[in-house]
């Protein structure tokens, strides 16, 4: 049994039964490969499911506001894919109907080759392989190819090999067996290699080289940045702006933020201090302050007045989730 057999083969006894995998939709099998993207499957299917409960249909999706979308969304991070995710609906709403090719799905905006391929081939069949995270893994690993998976000649070698391996009368099962068999089978550490059912004829198993497998470059370059968020509480009120555009949580709300700089309003209790919170490209260090002023203060601009209790209609970073915590530990 061949390498492509093989992996259908353990993916018809092992694979993961999922929601979107029960249905030929488009519109369902898009949506689950959006909110999977830099996301567990444990965590996003709820969100699968909260999605499809909300707006069933992409014409539903595409008449949401950009609020309400952001608000669903709260909790996920990467908040962009929220916002392409809208932009995308009207876009299919627009020109009547899901696009069925791969060419054509990657003019939607947010979908790349990756998710343009999965649902090409789980939604309409088309004989086009995926390549993530999965799957360079296993590649990598059982043809025993040491060229860096992020680099130029890497994404081609991968791409090609990939696309080489696909069965033409079964690129759904194909895929999706592929992606269950790196997440599940052959993981990132300690794969499961003594029960394999690719041990005898796998590159890196003979040689003993998995953990090697596959090379990664290093090219990611960390930057720091210090925050001061300063929850203002006046009268059962609070206030808030909503984050601009060209940097990170576009779109998302926030309390009174200070960055890099000092606090000079008096008296502020400090709730937290030195809250570490990662993100791809920086570390972000944040102070949570409450600030109860006597008399009612002006706001910086961009910033506005809410009734606490309206609190939970807004969508909000994480970080700013954790500072709402604080103060409603108080």
């Amino acid at each position: 049994m061949g390498f492509a057999a093989t992996v259908i083969s353990w993916f018809r006894q092992n694979g993961r039964d999922l929601p979107w995998r029960q249905t030929r939709d488009p519109y369902a099998i898009w949506l689950s490969e959006i909110i999977l993207q830099q996301t567990r499957i444990e965590q996003g299917r709820p969100y699968w499911e909260r999605f499809m409960k909300r707006w069933p249909t992409v014409e539903a999706l595409a008449a949401a506001t950009e609020d309400e979308v952001l608000r669903q969304w709260q909790g996920l991070g990467y908040y962009s894919r929220a916002r392409n995710l809208l932009t995308a609906a009207r876009q299919v709403t627009a020109q009547g109907g899901f696009p069925s090719t791969f060419k054509e799905l990657l003019t939607l905006k947010g979908v790349g080759t990756y998710t343009a391929a999965a649902i090409a081939s789980i939604a309409f069949d088309e004989p086009v392989a995926v390549v993530d995270g999965n799957v360079y893994r296993v590649l990598a690993r059982y043809f025993g190819i040491s060229t860096p998976i992020n680099s130029t000649e890497g994404k081609k070698e991968f791409a090609l090999l990939a696309q080489s391996l696909l069965p033409p009368k079964e690129p759904a099962a194909y895929n999706q067996a592929l992606m269950d068999f790196g997440a599940m089978q052959c993981t990132p550490v300690s794969p499961a290699c003594h029960h394999c059912p690719l041990m005898e004829t796998c590159s890196a198993c003979q040689q003993g080289n998995v953990s090697a497998l596959p090379v990664k470059l290093r090219t990611l370059k960390v930057k720091e940045r210090h925050f001061s968020y300063i929850y203002i509480r006046y009268k059962g009120q609070t206030a808030l702006r909503r984050r601009p555009s060209g940097d990170i949580w576009q779109g998302l709300y926030e309390p009174l933020l200070i960055e890099d700089g000092v606090l000079d309003m008096e008296p502020v209790r400090l709730l937290r201090q030195n809250v570490k919170h990662v993100l791809t490209h920086r570390v972000i260090y944040a102070d949570f302050w409450l600030w109860q002023p006597e008399s009612l203060p002006t706001l910086p601009d961009g910033y506005f007045w809410i009734d606490e209790c309206d609190l939970s209609q807004y969508a909000v970073p994480r970080l700013v989730e954790l500072l709402l915590n604080e103060v409603n530990g108080e």
